[in-house]
């Protein structure tokens, strides 16, 4: 366990000293992106006991994918650095050098090449998890003309109305659930107040990331980035106490705390018109909330493109479903994403 070497680290040196040599003098491109926890800098020993081995990315001209690919696995050694070269990875064993086409390889990914261009429908149908996967990890080398990083560069953040346009979906998110842990609570029914409060905790911390022009990750590193985060301590210090909160009255004041803390953050942007930070109470009923709609108002009002601010408010793919089985698929996302939000490609 101890003897554990980051994955990036593991592939960066996989391709300067075997991977590269063996490419030769052929225009290409290689990086470790797409899955994967190392790509994300999450990976730890345990990552290491399935799909592990070092792994390079190789993009070359669509005409010499097998070429390169054949010229490259006959020379791999059997292993490197004590580990083999050919592994299990997603349940097919196969070297850990995958050689590919650039275009390709993004539309499989994404389902679109983002080089030609991003409709409002292309960034609103991709997961946060496959933009994560592009856009981080590490280029080792990009010789290919309007090459990885011009793909990266272009997927780097959302355009500035389309941020606004997500996280305005992210507040009404918050907006719609947050009377609930006082409500359940009221009822006797403090486990649907946990449960609920479990639900906001969740959306508060995609909401921090997406303020801080980060891609939330899938649920197993969700709380992970958000610890990543600078500054987010007292914000994780709120949300962990919701969560062990034994009545909905500490709930409630815990979550209080986490909302003021990401509207404080949203304020000190300027991305839209500042508002007051304080909770207050839900119309005449006795519970404490933020005020999740003011936000989302006063972000949709910032909006300049009318197409976007005449969206529905059910913003991206992730937001509208959490199946997994749809989000891995870039078809079935974009056609969730383009009904929901009445586009077409």
């Amino acid at each position: 366990m101890c003897d554990f070497v980051p994955g990036i680290d593991l592939s960066r040196a996989f391709y300067g000293e075997v991977v590269a040599p063996l490419v030769g003098r052929a225009p290409h491109s290689a990086a470790l992106i797409g899955p994967g926890s190392e790509v994300l800098a999450f990976d730890t020993a345990r990552s290491a006991d399935h799909d592990w081995g070092p792994r390079v990315l190789l993009f070359v001209a669509a005409g010499e994918v097998e070429e390169v690919r054949s010229r490259v696995v006959a020379g791999l050694p059997e292993r490197f650095r004590g580990l083999p070269t050919v592994f299990g990875y997603h349940g097919v064993l196969r070297p850990g050098v995958e050689v590919a086409e650039l275009g390709e390889w993004l539309a499989g990914r994404l389902g679109f090449d983002p080089r030609a261009g991003v409709s409002l429908l292309d960034w609103l149908s991709v997961p946060w998890q496959s933009l994560a996967e592009v856009t981080r990890g590490e280029v080792f080398h990009d010789g290919l003309p309007d090459g990885l990083e011009a793909a990266r560069s272009v997927l780097r953040w959302y355009p500035a109305d389309v941020w606004r346009y997500v996280l305005a979906c992210q507040w009404r998110r918050i907006a719609q659930e947050e009377p609930f842990p006082g409500r359940c609570g009221e009822v006797g029914d403090e486990l649907g107040s946990a449960v609920v409060g479990a639900r906001l905790a969740r959306e508060v911390m995609r909401l921090a990331l997406l303020l801080r022009r980060r891609y939330p990750p899938y649920a197993k590193w969700l709380g992970s980035a958000l610890a990543r985060l600078p500054g987010s301590a007292e914000l994780g210090e709120s949300l962990g106490r919701a969560l062990a909160a034994r009545t909905w009255r500490e709930r409630e004041a815990a979550l209080a705390a986490a909302y003021g803390r990401v509207a404080s953050t949203q304020n000190r942007l300027g991305l839209a018109a500042t508002l007051d930070e304080r909770v207050r109470g839900f119309h005449d009923r006795p519970f404490r909330v933020i005020g999740g709609d003011r936000f989302t108002q006063a972000l949709l009002e910032a909006v300049s493109d009318p197409v976007i601010r005449g969206l529905p408010l059910v913003g991206c793919v992730d937001q509208v479903s959490d199946s997994v089985d749809l989000l891995l698929s870039p078809a079935r996302a974009r056609a969730v994403a383009g009904a929901a939000l009445g586009l077409v490609a």
